[in-house]
């Protein structure tokens, strides 16, 4: 009976976190040296997973494997970098953390954050969020009126 509300549970806490690690992104938007010492900080994704599915197939009725009924919820799988999207090589020679020789010289290599993809995914993010918490408000309400009934 209570399904319902743990699906939703793991939708929040999903979505919670991928609102965390975007704010942390655009918090490095500027950041051109990590503590790590590997360049610039590297832009993370968080990839989510559905819970519990017994299937391990895909088929034109039920893609990805998801049958009606199985679905639990989600979980989150990691937090990854993204490597596969380029740095962003801004000409500043007086910078710091100015590439010193070679072709790039007096480049600096800037994280791979575009601020506009983190605002539209973190609009995602809330939106998913929202709509699982009014999940878990109209479960309670109709629980309240199945109550009312039963008096």
């Amino acid at each position: 009976m209570f399904n319902t509300i743990n699906i939703a549970s793991t939708g929040l806490s999903a979505q919670r976190l991928k609102m965390d690690v975007i704010s942390n992104n655009i918090a490095n938007a500027a950041t051109t040296r990590t503590t790590e010492g590997d360049g610039p900080y590297k832009r993370r994704r968080v990839v989510l997973q559905p819970i519990n599915l017994r299937a391990k197939w895909n088929s034109p009725v039920y893609p990805f494997g998801i049958r009606p009924g199985e679905g639990k919820g989600v979980r989150v799988v990691k937090v990854e970098r993204d490597d596969t999207t380029p740095v962003r090589l801004v000409y500043d020679p007086g910078h710091p953390d100015a590439i010193k020789i070679g072709p790039k010289k007096g480049y600096v290599e800037y994280p791979n954050i575009n601020p506009v993809t983190e605002m539209v995914d973190m609009i995602s993010a809330s939106r998913s969020y929202e709509a699982n918490a009014q999940m878990i408000n109209g479960f309670k309400s109709m629980f309240r009126a199945a109550m009312q009934i039963g008096r």
